[in-house]
């Protein structure tokens, strides 16, 4: 216990520290919380002794962040809005998977690597373009309902990678652990929906004039249901969104949300941080240069096909270059693929580092690239600075 109180407290004070220096450099504050976990991570000057645990923790703010994301979306605009955004989304996955392929069988990675590489790095960071996506104006709302639309078809699309990666290895064989993966989702929706409507309701209305009880209430549903959903095969992220859309049917939902986002921060400070700690340049040097050129081709790429795909469907040049940039990173899911295949042995760990590389490398860049253009809450300038 004394242990980790110590590491939390070199953790904090460093990142106060450099998130101050990055205040007054007038640099992206994230990269503050990454550069402090390469500085006193194991691989730096050795301070954190308990990486993984925070790196564990970490996950609570993905799970919380998809948890918000799903208040926000009413099922019936979630429909509406994956009406307009699927063909883009798909033309988006379909052009990063030929890219990573191809990139990654050129520079000699085996052909199963190479595919796994490929599904891994199809996806854009639900983290980092919601914690850069101010919704105060109504071109900002406008976006971030179309951003969080193509992230979550995104997001359920790579859980169902992370499935598929998951059921290779299962003795019923892949097609038939899949199958029934989906069955068991479409089930464990269904008993949501009733839960919800036939039990939860009820209970808040019941205590919703008390603000700590409702804050408790839905930190309880989160979690709860996340941890169900683990148990179910189906991950903690999958239970936190589909928990988050079905109580957005609730008038409540909006205060829990607000309530939620100090709480969700502080466990992205945890996240950002291991990112950062995860860096070690002496091991993962073999793929240093491979995956700096693949992270340039998607920061250049990624952004250029979202804004042609989202002018085909009908919007203005101006605003899909906008949406293009928020959404030209790779995701945290990358991360979570890379590190599954390899634990289960399906890549080798070669390519398991070129996908971790790769993906932190978009997050810096995109970082730079949103926040000197573009309003965000953390703007370097007072003028970009809109929450």
């Amino acid at each position: 216990m004394e242990e980790f109180f110590f590491d939390l407290c070199i953790l904090l004070v460093g990142s106060a520290i450099l998130s101050c220096l990055a205040v007054a450099l007038k640099q992206p504050i994230i990269m503050a919380y990454i550069l402090c976990g390469i500085l006193v991570g194991p691989w730096g000057l050795g301070w954190i002794k308990h990486a993984e645990f925070i790196e564990v923790i970490s996950h609570l703010g993905i799970t919380l962040l998809l948890f918000l994301a799903g208040l926000c979306l009413h099922p019936q605009r979630l429909i509406e809005l994956f009406k307009k955004t699927s063909l883009v989304t798909l033309i988006n996955c379909l052009l990063s998977f030929i890219l990573a392929f191809s990139f990654s069988m050129i520079f000699r990675f085996s052909t199963v690597d190479s595919i796994c590489i490929a599904l891994a790095l199809m996806f854009s960071s639900t983290i980092l373009t919601i914690k850069l996506l101010p919704t105060t104006t109504l071109h900002q709302q406008r976006m971030g309902a179309l951003c969080i639309s193509v992230l979550i078809l995104q997001d359920l699309l790579a859980i169902g990678v992370l499935a598929f990666i998951r059921c290779l290895d299962t003795p019923q064989g892949v097609v038939f652990s899949f199958l029934f993966l989906l069955l068991k989702l479409t089930v464990f929706i269904g008993v949501l929906v009733l839960t919800e409507h036939f039990i939860l309701r009820k209970v808040m209305a019941y205590v919703d004039r008390i603000q700590e009880v409702i804050f408790i209430l839905g930190l309880a549903w989160c979690l709860g249901i996340a941890t169900v959903s683990h148990h179910l095969g189906l991950f903690y992220e999958t239970g936190a969104f589909f928990a988050g859309v079905i109580l957005a049917r609730h008038k409540i939902s909006l205060f829990i949300s607000e309530s939620l986002k100090p709480l969700r921060d502080f466990f992205l400070v945890l996240f950002f941080f291991s990112l950062g700690a995860k860096i070690d340049i002496f091991v993962m040097k073999d793929v240093f240069m491979p995956a700096i050129l693949l992270a340039t081709l998607f920061v250049l790429a990624k952004p250029w096909v979202f804004e042609k795909a989202f002018v085909m469907v009908g919007e203005s040049k101006p605003f899909s270059k906008e949406i293009g940039l928020r959404l030209g990173q790779l995701s945290e899911f990358s991360l979570l693929i890379a590190l599954l295949a390899f634990e289960t042995g399906q890549i080798t760990n070669r390519a398991s580092q070129m996908i971790q590389l790769v993906t932190i490398f978009t997050f810096i860049a995109s970082s730079y690239l949103v926040i000197f253009r573009y309003h965000t809450p953390i703007g370097t300038t007072e003028k970009l600075t809109k929450t």
